[in-house]
């Protein structure tokens, strides 16, 4: 009697937290993260270039959106650092961190982004893993918009109000000098400066909570909506997962507007003096709140 034996293979399709290697380039590894962004900025450079072409002193209907949506971004900025000529040298990097982290959010929902892939055998399980995925569910892509925002805002702010006054906001040595030019006439220095001292080291470390705190909360939003599609997708297979999409198009717009006004935010604080922070710090809580 002969009996045929089959050999399954199970294949696993998920949504990992990391972003997997799709190909190498010598030691660089390529992931489908990496890839979409690069698709992202290839898009970006593109239709700027085709917009910049069909410039007209009367505009056209593409071109008069797009002058609308401009003037209303600068507006929005114009709220945030209540001067314009702060605003025009914020805008161009505001904006265009917007622009980059909407594409790329909303590149991550279109379904050829989950369909195409390829099989990773390891023994007898089989793992799906897809060609293209949304560089923001990427911890590294969060993680180098974050530190290059706050590495970015010290520089503007050096060149607002100068080293020293940018040096004295973390490490405040004009307190500590203040122990032994005022303490004869006023003792209670001795209390104050201390403490200033230890709000600037505070501030510090305020700069590393930054990138943390922008981080994280575009990676986790991004990839908690991958993982929410995926999870729908898999147990009901087409009416019902219709609005959890839409949620997650309402959700990238969001995430991007809210990273690139708290940007706004961080190179307007940077810009002032540390006397002058309490006002931006009140508006970044408000952004805050809106997530």
């Amino acid at each position: 009697m002969n009996q045929n034996n089959t050999t399954t293979t199970e294949i696993i399709h998920e949504v990992p937290i990391y972003a997997e290697p799709i190909f190498h380039v010598g030691g660089f590894q390529i992931t489908n993260s990496l890839l979409t962004s690069w698709a992202t900025v290839l898009i970006i450079v593109i239709f700027s270039i085709v917009l910049r072409m069909k410039l007209k002193k009367i505009p056209g209907k593409l071109q008069h959106i797009f002058e609308v949506m401009l003037e209303g971004a600068l507006s929005l900025v114009d709220q945030v650092t209540n001067d314009r000529k702060i605003s025009n040298k914020i805008f161009p990097l505001a904006f265009s961190l917007f622009v980059f982290i909407l594409i790329s959010n909303w590149l991550g929902l279109m379904p050829i982004f989950g369909s195409i892939g390829l099989l990773v055998k390891e023994g007898g399980v089989s793992t799906f893993v897809p060609f293209l995925r949304s560089g923001t569910a990427d911890i590294n892509t969060t993680l180098a918009l974050s530190i290059m925002v706050v590495i970015g805002s010290n520089v503007f702010g050096i060149m607002a109000v100068g080293t020293w006054k940018l040096f004295n906001k973390y490490i405040n040595l004009k307190a500590l000098a203040g122990i032994i030019t005022k303490v004869r006439k006023d003792p209670a220095v001795l209390i104050v400066a201390p403490i200033t001292f230890f709000v600037g080291l505070l501030e510090l470390l305020g700069e590393f909570a930054k990138i943390a705190s922008l981080s994280f909360r575009l990676f986790g939003n991004v990839f908690a909506g991958e993982v929410l599609l995926a999870s729908m997708g898999a147990i009901f297979a087409y009416i019902v997962p219709g609005p959890f999409l839409f949620l997650e198009v309402f959700v990238g717009l969001i995430q991007a507007l809210i990273f690139s006004l708290l940007a706004t935010v961080y190179f307007t604080i940077a810009s002032q003096d540390h006397s002058e922070h309490e006002e931006h710090e009140h508006k970044e809580k408000e952004v805050l709140a809106s997530v």
